[in-house]
């Protein structure tokens, strides 16, 4: 699994994240800003609260937070399967 350990704000509702295994990346976040749980988003000072999570997620406020594999694949823009080699080899089920 991997975690977020440091971020940064960028503009236009982008932030830059350092993984625990040192990899570093850009992940734009401006889809989610104003809509459903990010709603709160539309207040640019209120995505400007985020904070890295206990368990390496991004978290703001207590209100959302978000998955920290789900972001070292869009910083990364890997594949799940090559990330987590195990679902390369899982038999499909119809």
């Amino acid at each position: 699994m991997y975690k977020v350990m440091a971020v940064e704000i960028l503009d236009g509702y982008r932030v830059a994240l350092l993984f625990n295994d040192g990899t570093r990346g850009t992940v734009d976040l401006s889809n989610l800003a104003g809509h459903g749980v990010f709603a709160f988003w539309k207040d640019y000072g209120e995505f400007r609260k985020v904070k890295v999570g206990s368990t390496g997620e991004l978290v703001w406020e207590n209100q959302v937070d978000l998955c920290p594999d789900s972001l070292y694949l869009k910083a990364t823009g890997k594949k799940p399967e090559d990330v987590f080699p195990v679902l390369k080899h899982q038999p499909a089920h119809a």
